[in-house]
Formats: structure tokens, C-alpha cells, sequence
């Protein structure tokens, strides 16, 4: 059974033709980084803890919130992420 994820987290695709085990990865990303309280427990309760930790140390950017959330809550050290290592392509916003 498929979780009940917001379709707005999922702009840019399919909805209805997502993979959640084939790209759980990209699901996980977004509901951590764009989605609400129910998301969180619809991907908890999908995956589980243990799949979510395993996923979330090789996504390659979170912004400082969600990374911050994820270190405490999977007790992970901030080395072993990949988005701490890695420097967004983009430093700094444009100014309009």
C-alpha cells in the first residue's frame, strides 16, 4: 500500500506513477525538506526509522533545519551526511 503523501510535494512528476521503493530516496528527501506533520508520519510509518536514517545520510543538500532535525533524531554524526561535505552549487541568492 502506498502512503497518502501530499500531491503538491510532487510537483514536477507523475504522482500516480511514483516508485516508492525504486526512488525512495527522492520521496524522503521531499517530504523531509517541503512536507507537513502528516507527511512525516505517512514516511515514518512507510518506511520506518531505520530505511529513513539509511536514506538520508547520502541525500546530497538539506538546508540547515531539516539537516539539524535528522542528526538529533537518527543520532547520526554530522561527518557522516553527504550534504555536509558537499557545497551547494549555488552559495549565495541572487539579488533581483
Amino acid at each position: 500500500m502506498k502512503p497518502k503523501l501530499s500531491k503538491s510535494l510532487f510537483w514536477d512528476v507523475e504522482y500516480e506513477s511514483i516508485n516508492y521503493e525504486k526512488n525512495s530516496r527522492f520521496v524522503i528527501e521531499r517530504v523531509l525538506t517541503r512536507g507537513n506533520f502528516q507527511d512525516w508520519r505517512e514516511l515514518r510509518d512507510f518506511y520506518g526509522l531505520d530505511k529513513i536514517a539509511e536514506e538520508v545520510i547520502e541525500i546530497r543538500y538539506l538546508d540547515k533545519l531539516t539537516f539539524n532535525f535528522c542528526h538529533k533524531l537518527f543520532n547520526i554524526e554530522k561527518e557522516k551526511f553527504r550534504c555536509y561535505n558537499t557545497e551547494p552549487s549555488i552559495r549565495q541568492l541572487w539579488k533581483y
